[in-house]
């Protein structure tokens, strides 16, 4: 006869060897999804063959005459070779530059019958020059005060960059991921020797120039009824720990409805982080499966909407996993897309995009939903296709909730394109300086992602910017946002 003792253990191990079974299967899902990953190579590649030629070698004389003869049949080729008849046409806008050709020798006893006209595309690089203003002075014949003329508006009041100068360093940095130190190296090749802590300052003061029309930025976008959100994270040089630097986040905005993006630098990835901007939000918040979001997701003015791209991506890692199961699920993941791709080609208003989400989208979910449902029963919750089905089965509502209005996007995609610049710079200058110069970066981030939103020249939007904004009527500052850039050019130039 078993006792009781025994087959308590009995029990303790069978759950013992299903836990270590469970434990198992996660680490093998785990490690395949590395081995994909993995790119480097192996040593045994490098080890070195004593047959092997040693360096330096040359090629031998008559290698060299070969190769000689191919060049020059090569070159023969190059010069004979008839020009593409399909060059794309050149912009009208540019300026033309017509340089005349005649024929060689004697041409008194000849007679022009025509021109053949050839065009290509040339550049010429930056031009530095000094704008010198020289303002005379006045003064009546009876002595009464003196008159000057006046200054046009500067950016940096007894400094010498020019706002031009300024948006040029500043969208260099910014836009085109070049930071200050390669720029001071191209300013050296034109013989101009600026000092690092020059360049700074000057790149310190235009952004400060900016925090206006930020702050209102900051204001208009928290009374904005629809915001996608993402965290992307900065190192900042400032650090508690010696010799380590500090580990940023710049708390991305998006608003959907109209392009503005909002970057707002905090020290935290925590729920403090996105506090300021989303506490007193309200309406349709989308995100992906962060808990800090979920948090906020909760409160009853508003709606959560999940991300169908973070869910299919979750489903993706699982192929090496449980391949069958994954395909299921990536398979009516893309009909959701399809029907997207659908409105989209169609051009159709909110209305009707919501008439057919619910007519084909909807009963895609549902049916992507009754399957999750009865295959996670069977299902290791810590598989990567068990994780996969968890991530979805948890955030099943707000995954549907996009179907409540046509203005709303199936998932994310926008905002995340909205940070790869700032992955970009990242890669380039590495850190900010301090968190005060974070945030102020967060400023020209948020400004530069307006402009590509909105195909606006960021260098003409910034050049204009820092000439108008410390004279502009406070009431009209919004005039100044990117998106409204070309608007009133127009307005001004009629």
């Amino acid at each position: 006869m078993q006792t009781a003792l025994e087959s308590l253990e009995k029990e303790e191990l069978i759950a013992l060897v299903k836990q270590r079974e469970q434990e198992n299967a996660y680490l093998k899902s785990q490690i395949e999804m590395y081995r994909r990953m993995q790119f480097g190579q192996k040593r045994e590649r490098f080890e070195g063959d004593p047959a092997q030629i040693a360096l330096p070698f040359e090629a031998t004389t008559e290698q060299t005459a070969e190769q000689e003869e191919i060049l020059q049949e090569k070159i023969n080729y190059i010069r004979k070779r008839p020009n593409h008849k399909g060059c794309a046409a050149l912009p009208s806008h540019l300026p033309v530059e017509e340089i005349e050709i005649y024929p060689a020798g004697d041409l008194s006893e000849m007679v022009c019958i025509g021109k053949e006209v050839t065009e290509e595309l040339d550049y010429e690089p930056a031009r530095f020059l000094i704008k010198r203003y020289i303002r005379y002075k006045y003064a009546p014949k009876n002595g009464d005060g003196v008159r000057i003329g006046q200054l046009p508006e500067r950016v940096i009041d007894k400094g010498i960059p020019s706002a031009g100068l300024l948006a040029s360093i500043l969208t260099d940095k910014y836009q085109d991921h070049l930071p200050l130190y390669r720029q001071k190296q191209r300013f050296a090749r034109d013989s101009i020797q600026i000092a690092s802590s020059t360049i700074e300052g000057w790149t310190k003061e235009a952004l400060t120039k900016l925090e206006p029309l930020y702050e209102r930025l900051v204001f208009d976008i928290k009374t904005k009824g629809y915001l996608q959100v993402d965290e992307s994270p900065i190192k900042v040089l400032e650090s508690e720990k010696k010799g380590a630097c500090h580990q940023g986040y710049y708390w991305v905005y998006h608003s959907p409805l109209d392009g503005v993006v909002l970057f707002d630098y905090q020290p935290t990835r925590g729920s403090a982080g996105a506090k300021t901007m989303l506490e007193s939000f309200r309406g349709y918040l989308q995100t992906d499966g962060y808990a800090v979001y979920e948090k906020h997701g909760k409160r009853k003015d508003v709606i959560h909407l999940a991300c169908w791209a973070h869910a299919r991506r979750e489903f993706e890692r699982a192929l090496n996993n449980d391949k069958t199961r994954a395909q299921i699920a990536l398979s009516m993941i893309q009909q959701l897309y399809v029907v997207e791709r659908k409105a989209s080609q169609l051009m159709l208003d909110a209305a009707k995009i919501k008439e057919l989400r619910l007519k084909e989208s909807l009963p895609v979910i549902n049916e992507l939903g009754k399957w999750i449902f009865e295959q996670i029963k069977s299902t290791l919750p810590k598989s990567q296709i068990g994780k996969a089905m968890q991530y979805s089965y948890g955030r099943w509502d707000a995954l549907s909730a996009y179907l409540h209005d046509g203005n709303l996007l199936i998932d994310n995609n926008q905002i995340e394109n909205s940070i790869r610049g700032l992955a970009l710079g990242r890669k380039n200058y590495l850190f900010a300086g301090s968190h005060e110069a974070a945030q102020r970066a967060a400023m020209i981030y948020s400004f530069f992602a307006i402009c590509k939103k909105h195909n606006v020249n960021p260098y003409n939007w910034l050049k204009s910017t820092l000439l108008n904004i410390s004279t502009i009527n406070h009431k009209n500052i919004t005039d100044l946002y990117p998106q409204n850039f070309n608007k009133v050019q127009q307005l001004t130039n009629m």
